[in-house]
């Protein structure tokens, strides 16, 4: 047994050292794994060609690039996985996935699991519903029924306010926006529930966008954020350091007007959606920190 302590030692010593913190990895590979969601637009989505677009993950690509710099690496290869609301933050703890480029809710419970960096918009969630049911807000949801995204906070929410309110609201789950959307439109569900922003993009996309509104007073406030690695200071505190320098510069405002204020693809329709005066007031003294 003292023969083979060294030899096993050796061995766990190795497999440490060969998953390294990210930034090894990423500089010894040459590429950095971007996880994007499906249909989350405007932050990340699929076009009809599968090519990955929106507003976090052209704010990657720049922190991406800001890598590169750093690491004095003559090329850097974004290479893009796709994940689902119910993995994204998996993909991230298991090391799949460098960031996540979504619209991905920073709370203390996923805390827990992975870190984040400064949020890139505040949102909250409300209802989509059609226009016209007659619904404007949560209490004419009872005894109706609710659609929200499996593995999202709205969901969590909704499901707490139907049981502490005793609404009464029959609470489905979709694997996806695009398949919650599906179940309103096709009268399956009376509302789907999910962050307003994400909502407005999903309409706008839509050739039938007058047949639903967004109404309600927001259920929760929601800071989305791009996902990091837990327990890796050094990549985390270079992207905290790169996001701010994105804001400073204002190069983080010209993405944002590029996709809420300007015609996005496929269907190039504007969803003209100033900047919120929650997001204004966060990115004065941009921090990782979120009273969440």
């Amino acid at each position: 047994m003292k023969t083979l302590l060294p030899f096993l030692l050796a061995l766990g010593l190795a497999g440490t050292a060969a998953a390294g913190p990210a930034l090894e990895r990423i500089k010894s590979s040459g590429r950095i794994v971007l996880a994007h969601r499906e249909s989350s637009v405007p932050f990340s989505y699929l076009l009809p060609d599968g090519r990955p677009v929106g507003y976090a993950v052209d704010l990657c690509l720049k922190l991406a690039e800001g890598l590169r710099k750093k690491l004095k690496m003559n090329t850097l290869d974004p290479q893009f996985l796709l994940v689902t609301p119910a993995n994204r933050i998996q993909m991230v703890v298991d090391g799949k996935a460098d960031l996540e480029c979504g619209s991905t809710t920073n709370n203390a419970e996923r805390r827990e699991k992975v870190n984040f960096t400064v949020p890139h918009y505040i949102t909250g969630a409300r209802y989509l519903v059609r226009a016209d049911g007659g619904i404007t807000d949560l209490a004419q949801f009872d005894g109706k029924t609710m659609v929200s995204t499996k593995g999202t906070t709205p969901l969590k929410s909704i499901t707490q306010a139907n049981n502490e309110r005793a609404l009464h609201i029959k609470i489905i789950e979709a694997p996806d926006h695009a398949k919650a959307m599906e179940m309103l439109a096709a009268g399956q569900a009376d509302g789907f529930v999910m962050d307003d922003v994400l909502l407005y993009g999903i309409v706008a996309a839509r050739p039938d966008a007058d047949k639903f509104r967004v109404v309600g007073k927001f259920l929760t406030i929601e800071p989305l954020s791009i996902v990091l690695p837990k327990n890796d200071p050094e990549l985390k505190a270079f992207i905290d350091e790169e996001m701010k320098r994105l804001i400073a510069s204002r190069e983080a405002h010209a993405i944002y007007e590029r996709w809420f204020l300007k015609p996005i693809p496929p269907k190039n329709t504007a969803l003209n959606l100033p900047m919120n005066y929650l997001l204004k007031d966060f990115w004065k003294y941009p921090s990782d920190q979120v009273p969440y």
